[in-house]
């Protein structure tokens, strides 16, 4: 008897729950704003154009080609006056450091790694200032990789 009595409860609870969910879609699609015509959009007003007339803007700047060696100096000058100093030669030398570890277990110690940069700094400053010149700098590019006479 209690089982009866509990199935009717639960169904009647289903059924209260299923009508209200039901009234409440009505409503809510009920509320909604109707379709403009289409006559509304033809009533809005015309976008203002602006004539600038006989006015001319300022020139875009002038941008000057650099050389490739100009370009691989400026990669290591980060601020610009023409000096590369130690801080900035060593800051970007990932690539040496993946060339230094042989095996390829990434376990070499920074202090390895900026001894060979060091010395590659100092064999390219030719008056010891610890500063590079444009000029001193260009004796640190690396040397051309030779192509293959035929791709057989």
């Amino acid at each position: 008897m209690n089982r009866i009595v509990l199935g009717a409860l639960i169904a009647l609870a289903l059924t209260g729950l299923g009508l209200f969910w039901w009234q409440g879609r009505a409503e809510v699609e009920r509320g909604a704003p109707p379709p403009q015509p289409a006559e509304a959009s033809a009533n809005l007003p015309e976008i203002p154009a602006s004539d600038p007339g006989d006015m001319v803007g300022p020139a875009p700047p002038e941008a000057t080609e650099l050389t490739k060696e100009q370009r691989r100096f400026f990669r290591y000058d980060r601020n610009r006056d023409w000096r590369i100093t130690r801080t900035e030669m060593l800051s970007s030398r990932t690539e040496a450091f993946r060339k230094l570890d042989k095996d390829g277990n990434n376990l070499l110690d920074f202090e390895e790694w900026a001894v060979a940069t060091v010395e590659k700094f100092e064999s390219a400053d030719a008056n010891g200032d610890n500063e590079l010149t444009p000029a001193e700098f260009a004796t640190t590019a690396p040397k051309p990789k030779k192509k293959p006479r035929c791709a057989c």
